[in-house]
This record gives C-alpha cells, sequence and structure tokens, in this order.
C-alpha cells in the first residue's frame, strides 16, 4: 500500500504538483447546492445503502461479481458501520443535494489511520461519489471539508492511503497529493 502524502505546509494553501494555488469548489460557481453533514449512530442505513452503490460504481469492472458481493456484505456490514460511527477517531460525512446522499467522505485521526497512525496526520480513508454526480464538484467540497476539519485539529498532514487504481486516488494525486 501506498500513500498519498499532501505536502504539511501548504494545507492552509492547497497547491497543485506544479506548486499553482488551487482554487477550491467554494470559491467556484456550483449549479447545486451541495450540504455537508456529520453522519449519527441514527444513519446506518443511509451509510450502508451509499457506500455499497458508491463502492460497486468504482471498482465492479475490475472485479469478479463474486469478490463484489463477498466486500459488499462484509465491508458495509451494519456491525463494521456501526464500529466505525462509534470511533472517537473517526469522522464521516454525507454529501446531500436536497436532502438526498450523493456521497460520503471517511476521516481517521491517530491510532485509526490505516497506515501512518501519526496523531499530527489526519487521513483520507474514502471520498466517494455516485457516478452520475461526479461532475459536481463534490469530490472536491468533500476534500474541502476535510481540509477545514485538518486545520481546526490543527494536523500537520493530510494522508490518503492507496489500497488499490480508482478515481478517487486520480482525483487526489492529480490535484494535491505527491506520492511518498
Amino acid at each position: 500500500i501506498e500513500d498519498l502524502c499532501f505536502d504539511c505546509p501548504t494545507i492552509a494553501k492547497p497547491r497543485n504538483v506544479s506548486g499553482n494555488l488551487i482554487e477550491t469548489a467554494t470559491n467556484k460557481e456550483i449549479m447545486e447546492n451541495i450540504d455537508i453533514e456529520k453522519i449519527t449512530i441514527n444513519e446506518i442505513d443511509q451509510l450502508q445503502k451509499i457506500g455499497r452503490q458508491t463502492f460497486y460504481e468504482t471498482f465492479s469492472e475490475s472485479n469478479t461479481e463474486e469478490n463484489m458481493e463477498r466486500y459488499l456484505e462484509n465491508g458495509f456490514s451494519a456491525d463494521k458501520i456501526k464500529t466505525e460511527l462509534n470511533n472517537e477517531n473517526a469522522e464521516l460525512y454525507f454529501a446531500k443535494i436536497d436532502e438526498k446522499i450523493i456521497g460520503y467522505l471517511k476521516l481517521n485521526f491517530g491510532q485509526s489511520q490505516t497506515e501512518l497512525k501519526d496523531d499530527k496526520a489526519l487521513e483520507i480513508e474514502r471520498i466517494y461519489v455516485l457516478k452520475k454526480k461526479k461532475k459536481k464538484k463534490v469530490g472536491q467540497i468533500l476534500y474541502d471539508k476535510a481540509i477545514e476539519i485538518a486545520k481546526h485539529k490543527k494536523a500537520l498532514c493530510l494522508v490518503r492511503s492507496l489500497g488499490r487504481k480508482s478515481e478517487s486516488n486520480k482525483f487526489l494525486q492529480k490535484k494535491w497529493f505527491r506520492r511518498v
């Protein structure tokens, strides 16, 4: 597993790999009003649904149907999601348009991080968006939320673990992250 690490000094002013300032989605005109809301323990079913759907849309072409079914059942079980939501070192957020869930973000801190386990870092474990909403800047807005939380928690580094090739990895690496 590789990590993509956001250059620590640039958390306040995101830059792309060529060093140019990145215009954040909150500074761009957005066609629809996208709300970001922290996920509560009472929203397990909704998280299961969006998690399974976005994971399937992202990885089904590169997996067998049997592997997908197994992962969707285990990776998004009610018990696993409940554990994630009860973890004090993790936060999950829905992206919504008109109260309809269109994506989600999962952040990890300290020992809940999958690789680094650094108290001065914040890890983006997941940014998933419905395929039909990918051109709406939803990923950018979820990323902006991660930056906001990193600043609030005084994180020095923002990390994204890479377990497999995906559009989200390309999205993050293209805009803000470098391989470490």
